[in-house]
């Protein structure tokens, strides 16, 4: 079983930077497609990035196409999601995920979730 953390959250103002960080623990995760989905208040969780097991392919919801960047380490065992140009539509905690394809995580198929790191740009 593969424990995920997701840490790098915090509070930015809008144009800001954050940097998230999900370490995986337990079993390496290479092998693994991950990604990030969002939560924001009173709204639905939401498929934002992901990248595939082998760093190849990516996926880009349009609200974060050119201002995010995901990627990973397998080294570290640990996958990285660059938000660059912070909007106050971007706040909602964000959850980093794994699961055996890109498109698995799209269709909801999650292997292990993080337990969510909270994410506030101030406008």
């Amino acid at each position: 079983q593969v424990r995920l953390v997701d840490t790098g959250g915090g509070l930015v103002q809008t144009g800001g930077s954050l940097r998230l960080s999900c370490a995986a623990s337990g079993r390496t995760f290479s092998g693994y497609a991950m990604g990030w989905f969002r939560q924001a208040p009173g709204k639905e969780r939401e498929f934002v990035v992901g990248i595939s097991w082998t760093a190849t392919s990516t996926y880009y919801a349009d609200s974060v196409k050119g201002r995010f960047t995901i990627s990973r380490d397998d080294a570290k065992n640990t996958a990285y999601l660059q938000m660059n140009s912070l909007q106050p539509e971007d706040t909602a905690i964000y959850y980093c995920a794994s699961a055996t394809t890109i498109r698995h995580m799209r269709d909801g198929y999650i292997d292990n979730w993080g337990q969510g790191t909270q994410v506030t740009v101030s406008s």
